[in-house]
């Protein structure tokens, strides 16, 4: 029986929590090289690891005959558009909720990218003419549909973590290999579980929160509540900085039925960020790839994300005059960990004040003004203005949407009797090296974090 192998290129996604981005070679009936790439992810982080996103790929893109992308976050698509301006002329698939997602995350994009380009004195990283070639090429596979690509069968699983959101099963000459893209922190408000794995050979995983737990895990719910009524009793205005792809959902999803049960008081609940409100539409469009739970609500009565007080403010002029309205008030506003968006526009006028507060729901990377604030800084800079920071500052980590250490090990046990090789990336070094010697500990398997750049051959 002929010898199979598979090359596996880990170009991004190592060593570091963002830039997600692998190739995985292998030998078509001809006998020729055929490669295939999964995700395309942005570096996001300091100006110095973000430098990265201006380099080379390497590895020739003309010569890439697919992509296939797991979910709709910037660190996992962001750099789709470099790809094609730079030669690849394959076939990008997904699921049809990340298409829709990534479509408006992209065009979204191109205004950022340029003004850090401009910053750095670089060419713009790509261009809207970029996008829309990348989206004139780009399928939709279903969950669970095969697909054939050379010597690669591809199937795509539920990952749980944003709308549309796979793992990606590649089976080649009879060994399965699974790269899970970011896992859910499952269960969630409104999207199923992550569906299990039990039969892979290889396992390529994420590791986030590889080396901590959520401790709000159970709790997650009461603490939002918690912490809504303690700043409304103050009479004070609660700041949440909300990434605009899931945790915004969950959130306002969480509050409209804390709302519909008369559990917290009925004021203004403000989403301040437009690509926030372009996504929540495709979370109503479609409403069959949320859980049972929150898919009922959908279908019942006025649906889902529609509660008296709610505000979804497009424009700059909306925006601004939240200002004006009663101090007893919930802004959601972009981004998560703080580095843009109208977020920075609402911390500076409301940070300075006690009765006010500060809630971080989600990762805050190194280097950003999330983690600063989260670490405690008691002044900051925010548009080149000196900031005091009063308001009172809470964290609920339970609504990451990565599972933690403890159900990253319980997603391996699950494949335990089959997987000869886990492959732990897309966290920062501790947090990968953590889980790997839990890993290697608690279930005796073969593990490790590769290395940037590293090359690996798998035989068969």
């Amino acid at each position: 029986m002929a010898q199979t192998s598979v090359i596996i290129k880990f170009v991004g996604g190592t060593e570091q929590v963002t830039g997600s981005n692998f190739l995985l070679s292998s030998r078509d009936e001809t006998g020729k090289d055929y490669q295939i790439l999964i995700d395309c992810g942005l570096v996001q982080g300091t100006r110095k690891e973000e430098d990265q996103n201006w380099q080379p790929f390497p590895f020739n893109p003309a010569e890439v005959k697919a992509l296939i992308v797991t979910h709709a976050h910037l660190d996992h698509i962001g750099r789709v558009p470099k790809l094609v301006k730079d030669g690849f002329r394959g076939t990008i698939y997904s699921t049809p909720p990340t298409k829709e997602i990534s479509e408006l995350s992209l065009h979204d994009s191109v205004g950022l990218l340029d003004r850090e380009a401009a910053k750095g004195n670089k060419e713009p990283l790509y261009e809207s003419s970029d996008v829309e070639t990348a989206f004139s090429r780009w399928q939709n596979l279903n969950y669970h549909e095969p697909l054939t690509l050379g010597p690669f069968q591809i199937v795509l699983r539920n990952a749980g973590h944003i709308l549309g959101s796979a793992m990606v099963e590649v089976t080649v000459g009879g060994r399965k290999i699974v790269l899970t893209g970011d896992l859910g922190n499952s269960p969630s408000p409104i999207l199923p579980d992550t569906e299990k794995i039990t039969d892979a050979d290889y396992l390529i995983m994420e590791s986030v929160y590889g080396d901590r737990n959520h401790e709000e895990r159970n709790r997650r719910k009461e603490k939002l509540e918690d912490v809504i009524e303690e700043t409304m009793h103050r009479n004070g205005t609660l700041l949440i900085p909300t990434f605009s792809i899931e945790r915004t959902q969950e959130i306002l999803f969480e509050i409209e039925q804390m709302v519909e049960q008369s559990r917290i008081p009925l004021v203004p609940v403000f989403v301040d960020s437009p690509l926030a409100i372009k996504v929540t539409a495709v979370y109503k469009k479609y409403k069959d790839y949320l859980n049972t739970a929150a898919m009922k609500e959908a279908h019942d009565g006025d649906g889902i994300f529609r509660f008296p007080n709610l505000h979804f403010t497009l424009s700059t002029e909306e925006s601004k005059a939240i200002h004006d309205a009663n101090p007893r008030k919930i802004i959601m506003a972009g981004s998560g960990m703080s580095t843009g968006g109208r977020i920075l526009h609402h911390e500076k006028d409301y940070l300075s004040n006690p009765k006010n507060t500060l809630l971080l729901i989600g990762y805050q990377g190194v280097g950003t003004l999330g983690r600063v604030i989260q670490d405690g800084a008691k002044t900051i800079k925010i548009f080149g203005e000196e900031i005091t920071v009063r308001a009172n500052l809470a964290k609920v980590s339970g609504y990451s949407g990565h599972k933690d250490s403890d159900h990253l090990l319980d997603f391996v046990h699950q494949t335990a009797d089959t997987v000869k090789q886990v492959f732990v990336v897309m966290g920062e070094p501790k947090s990968s090296l953590f889980l790997v010697q839990r890993i290697r500990d608690y279930l005796g398997l073969n593990a490790r974090a590769p290395q940037a750049g590293e090359t690996v051959e798998l035989r068969w």
